[in-house]
């Protein structure tokens, strides 16, 4: 066992408690759910400047989405007590190089009507513990500013501002400045293993059985 996979085991699932306590069940999502991420996203996109993209992403691309960050690391889906999806978190490579392999970009986002209800805290609760198993080490999150409700999501949750990147994006006919926050994951070895792909970290004996890939 990874040195690092106990500390924090406990207080995992005494977030994924509290989470199914408050109404809301956390899994792995698979690409059967890319329809209900893709609608979630959806307004973030044509509404918002959340998000930097202006066409929001058809069913069969989310799939292919999913499908894409599954091999590395978690796509985590939230759900309501009528089993309803209400939100999403994953975590992406947060660059191509190989010597940034060991730090991830988070994403989260939560269906309209869903927020302030602990959904976000949810999907992160379960999705950093996750990422520590498999021997990650620090998560980035990208805002667009301004942005208090996410900033105070993240910085609840121990990231703190590194920057930002001004007048970065054109949306919605505005210049957009984007903030980044980062959140050590666990402390750094003097050399690092590679981190685990997802398939091989669920074999560990404490990757939560619910939170493992679908099927």
């Amino acid at each position: 066992m990874r040195r690092f996979e106990v500390g924090w085991l406990a207080k995992s699932r005494d977030t994924w408690r509290r989470a199914m306590t408050a109404g809301v069940v956390v899994r792995m999502a698979g690409a059967d759910d890319a329809a209900a991420i893709a609608d979630i996203y959806r307004p973030y996109v044509t509404d918002a400047v959340t998000s930097f993209e202006v066409t929001p992403p058809s069913a069969a691309e989310m799939a292919g989405r999913i499908e894409a960050v599954l091999p590395l690391a978690p796509w985590l889906i939230a759900l309501d007590d009528a089993g309803a999806p209400i939100g999403y978190a994953y975590a992406s490579r947060h660059a191509e190089r190989a010597a940034y392999q060991w730090s991830v970009d988070a994403t989260v986002y939560i269906r309209a009507g869903h927020h302030r209800r602990g959904v976000g805290r949810a999907l992160y609760g379960a999705l950093f513990p996750l990422l520590r198993l498999q021997g990650f080490y620090v998560a980035h999150a990208g805002v667009t500013l301004p942005n208090a409700a996410s900033v105070g999501l993240h910085e609840s949750l121990g990231f703190r501002p590194i920057g930002v990147y001004p007048a970065v994006g054109w949306k919605l006919g505005a210049w957009r400045d984007v903030g980044w926050w980062h959140l050590p994951l666990q402390e750094r070895p003097a050399k690092p293993a590679p981190p685990l792909p997802l398939a091989e970290a669920q074999r560990l004996p404490t990757w939560p059985a619910a939170l493992r890939t679908k099927g």
